[in-house]
């Protein structure tokens, strides 16, 4: 058994990896302030089990150190100010806090015993200056070279703060793991993002109204989140893996944002054909990881389909938001 915290572990991508980590057979400490994350029902069920801690502090005060224990075997570090009412609203906050977020938990992984590993969660953000001015590859390598946007664009301090903390990484003398992810999707991921946007939309239509979705021809790749903790999961036990920078994401191919919304359809069971709206100001045209490394290092393959994925998604959320009138994450 591994002792293994979580930082930001109450959110979406945190507790899944919390509830698989467990099954496991090892021993969870959850940190997070609550900035973001809800005190909700799966949350509460989780925090019953045995060998489960959960730490309510702020990462930026650096007190937080009292209440943690010093024998973590593992880190992995999801606490960020992220969302884009945050980033165009706040790119000040985002691009220091992000910065000292991760320079806290550093030097707290320094004091460790054992340390064994580090997982940092950068962004695929951080390829959108590429992919800008230059030729970028799709599906993209880790080893694309990196150019920013505009610094003066609110959308560049996250993705600023995340390529800045991957060279603290770099540089930490740490054993470390950097994992960029790639729309990770899935039950309780919140609703500011296009999954369950699009399945809000969709439950909210009456008779055979069409459902609107936006960029319609945008292409993404969606990695559900069991599949997405999976290889979180990998990264770790991967002597490989140390010291390196992964893309997390699906091995399957890119869809178009028109064919996600079908997908929606088919899932929900509502609407009839699709409304084609505006391109989303600022959404890339294209992004797909290439996952050729991921899978050479770890021996991972994506298993859940499109299809499965947003069948189990709006199950949730129809049970616990839609219909449940629920909590669920900022």
């Amino acid at each position: 058994m591994s002792k293994i915290l979580i930082t930001g572990g109450a959110g979406f991508i945190g507790l899944h990896l919390a509830e698989k980590l467990y099954k496991s057979g090892h021993e969870i400490h959850l940190l997070d302030n609550f900035a973001r994350a809800a005190k909700d029902p799966d949350l509460e069920v989780f925090l019953k089990l045995d060998n489960v801690k959960m730490i309510e502090a702020d990462l930026l005060d650096v007190s937080f150190n009292n209440r943690l224990d010093h024998n973590y075997d593992v880190i992995y570090h999801f606490a960020a100010i992220i969302g884009v009412p945050h980033v165009l609203g706040r790119p000040y906050e985002v691009l220091t806090k992000n910065v000292d977020l991760l320079a806290n938990i550093i030097e707290f992984a320094k004091k460790q015993k054992n340390l064994q590993r580090l997982v940092f969660a950068s962004t695929s953000e951080i390829y959108a200056g590429t992919l800008k001015y230059f030729d970028l590859p799709i599906p993209t390598p880790e080893n694309t070279p990196l150019a920013l946007t505009d610094v003066s664009e609110p959308r560049t301090s996250y993705m600023l703060s995340k390529i800045y903390g991957e060279a603290m990484c770099q540089h930490s003398k740490l054993p470390f793991t950097i994992i960029r992810p790639h729309n990770v999707y899935g039950p309780r991921m919140g609703m500011s993002h296009v999954v369950p946007i699009l399945l809000e939309r969709a439950y909210k239509l009456e008779g055979d109204v069409p459902l609107k979705v936006y960029s319609p021809t945008h292409k993404r790749t969606f990695c559900y989140i069991e599949d997405a903790v999976d290889l979180l999961e990998r990264v770790v036990l991967s002597p490989d893996c140390e010291g390196t920078s992964l893309n997390l994401g699906s091995t399957d191919d890119e869809i178009t944002m028109e064919t996600l919304a079908h997908g929606i359809i088919t899932a929900t069971g509502k609407g009839k054909g699709l409304t084609f709206m505006p391109e989303t100001e600022g959404s890339v045209l294209r992004r797909c990881p290439d996952m050729t490394k991921a899978i050479k290092l770890t021996g991972y393959q994506s298993k859940v389909s499109l299809e499965d994925g947003l069948l189990r998604t709006f199950n949730w959320y129809k049970k616990n938001i839609f219909e449940g009138h629920g909590v669920t994450a900022d």
